[in-house]
């Protein structure tokens, strides 16, 4: 079955970034001139999907500000002939049919992919971490989604994390199929011990579910933190089922991270078309005088 539908949860406090996500969602942190989330949402409708949703809790209204129409805005732009950034403002509110839920209370990632069973109905969806953008020529979604189509298992968006900080993510027991595929069959999330570390391959950022994980979901127990954790269900997915795993390509920025937004920040000011050598003389200049 073709994946035409995602799911971007966007409701975490952002705690690792105050005091700026004090008033501003962490989503919404620019990278140059976009925020993270449209890269996220660009990534998604460059993959083939064409319904989003986005989930959210109090004070990220922005985030629906974002993805709407703006007729003063619009006006002032049109009116003063600025057609090139009226017609940037104006596709925004058209890369994709972008839908909102709010997560009412924050009781973890399970429960705010719990979220979207409404929205999601009986198909299989992608979901796409609101704190990670993923930058490169071939989108990290639609690498899974191709995996989805060729076994027909959930799949996994993975990459090797430094053994130190293995207890801070999943830790996943994979087998090479082929190149960069895996078959998965067991993960646990934050090892303590290095007795539960697996692997050092974690999740990091992505996955395709099918359908069967939201009555997972609702039988699964609160987890590391106290939360119901989205990686305790597709762990059941794993050791009945078996899940495919990707390791994609593209460089991924933690954007609850505030080296990960500085790095964001300035590889990809590197790559701007209007702003690019300029900054490039910037920072050799600037880095000759450390």
């Amino acid at each position: 079955m073709k994946v035409t539908k995602a799911v971007i949860p966007a409701a975490g406090l952002g705690t690792r970034v105050l005091p700026a996500t004090k008033s501003m969602p962490k989503e919404m942190f620019p990278i140059v001139d976009k925020p993270a989330i449209q890269y996220i949402v660009e990534e998604a409708v460059k993959s083939g999907i064409t319904d989003i949703l986005i989930i959210t809790n109090r004070g990220k209204g922005l985030i629906e500000d974002h993805f709407d129409r703006a007729p003063e805005l619009e006006f002032a732009l049109s009116s003063r002939g600025k057609t090139d950034v009226y017609n940037e403002v104006v596709n925004i509110s058209k890369l994709a049919n972008i839908y909102f839920v709010r997560q009412k209370e924050t009781k973890g990632l399970g429960h705010a992919i719990n979220c979207a069973r409404n929205f999601v109905g009986n198909d299989p969806f992608a979901v796409l971490y609101g704190d990670d953008v993923i930058m490169g020529e071939d989108p990290a979604c639609g690498q899974l989604i191709r995996a989805y189509e060729e076994f027909g298992l959930g799949v996994l968006g993975i990459k090797k994390v430094d053994e130190k900080d293995i207890s801070k993510y999943s830790s996943l027991k994979v087998e090479n199929i082929r190149d960069n595929i895996f078959k998965c069959t067991d993960m646990i999330e934050k090892p303590q011990t290095p007795e539960e570390v697996l692997s050092l391959y974690s999740i990091l950022g992505r996955c395709v579910l099918p359908p069967e994980i939201f009555d997972i979901l609702d039988r699964t127990a609160p987890g590391a933190g106290g939360e119901i954790q989205l990686t305790d269900a597709m762990k059941e997915l794993a050791v009945t089922k078996g899940m495919s795993a990707v390791e994609y390509t593209g460089k991924r920025y933690d954007m609850g991270n505030k080296l990960g937004i500085m790095q964001a920040a300035v590889e990809t000011a590197l790559k701007h078309d209007e702003i690019g050598e300029d900054f490039r003389a910037y920072l050799k200049e600037f880095a000759a005088a450390l």
